[in-house]
């Protein structure tokens, strides 16, 4: 799960450009929108993800196309703002998310091709089927979202205190540029594990 957790993917990519855009308070709160939708991929996991998976395979799929769909969104929105003119781009910062960083930090990671490898790979050989389900799930819940708040918080703070060097033409330009062809990477990402 730490493994997971740290490695850079959508959510963590995420993070650093929330943090530039909207600051500490704003990467914090993307924070809890993103563990908010692991939240409710544990709970579907309770509720019996695999067989549901199983027998609404194109429901999945469609959730999944929505997201890296989104996500997309997101990448062209950066790269846009990359492009802006150099007196519009002063006004604003070039990364341009939506309007809630909960509501865009719940939407990357609910289709994060990172969370469904877990649910659907790594976490199952971990359940004992001689026991409850229910415990045993809360307990890795605790662990994941724990884990995925301290990295996910460590990059959107970096990415935080990053925003002070969004006031120099050249490297927010860069920055938008990087992180728009990060978010569409992601968006690819999500799309080619369909």
């Amino acid at each position: 799960m730490a493994v997971m957790a740290i490695t850079p993917g959508p959510a963590n990519v995420f993070s650093i450009a929330n943090g530039v855009q909207r600051g500490r308070a704003g990467a914090l709160a993307g924070v809890v929108g993103m563990n908010a939708a692991t939240l409710v991929w544990f709970a579907a996991a309770a509720l019996g993800l695999g067989a549901l998976v199983t027998a609404f395979p194109e429901a999945f799929r469609l959730i999944s196309i929505v997201g890296a769909l989104y996500v997309a969104w997101l990448g062209l929105k950066a790269l846009a703002g990359a492009f802006r003119t150099s007196e519009g781009a002063a006004e604003a910062p070039a990364v341009r998310l939506g309007r809630s960083a909960f509501v865009d930090g719940f939407m990357v990671q609910i289709a994060n091709p990172k969370i469904v490898l877990f649910f659907s790979a790594v976490l199952p050989p971990f359940m004992d089927v001689d026991r409850p389900a229910a415990p045993q799930l809360a307990l890795f819940a605790l662990a994941t979202v724990g884990m995925d708040v301290i990295s996910m918080s460590a990059y959107g703070l970096g990415g935080a205190a990053l925003a002070r060097r969004m006031s120099e033409t050249r490297f927010r330009r860069g920055f938008a540029l990087f992180t728009g062809v990060l978010l569409l990477a992601a968006a690819a990402l999500i799309i080619s594990r369909l």
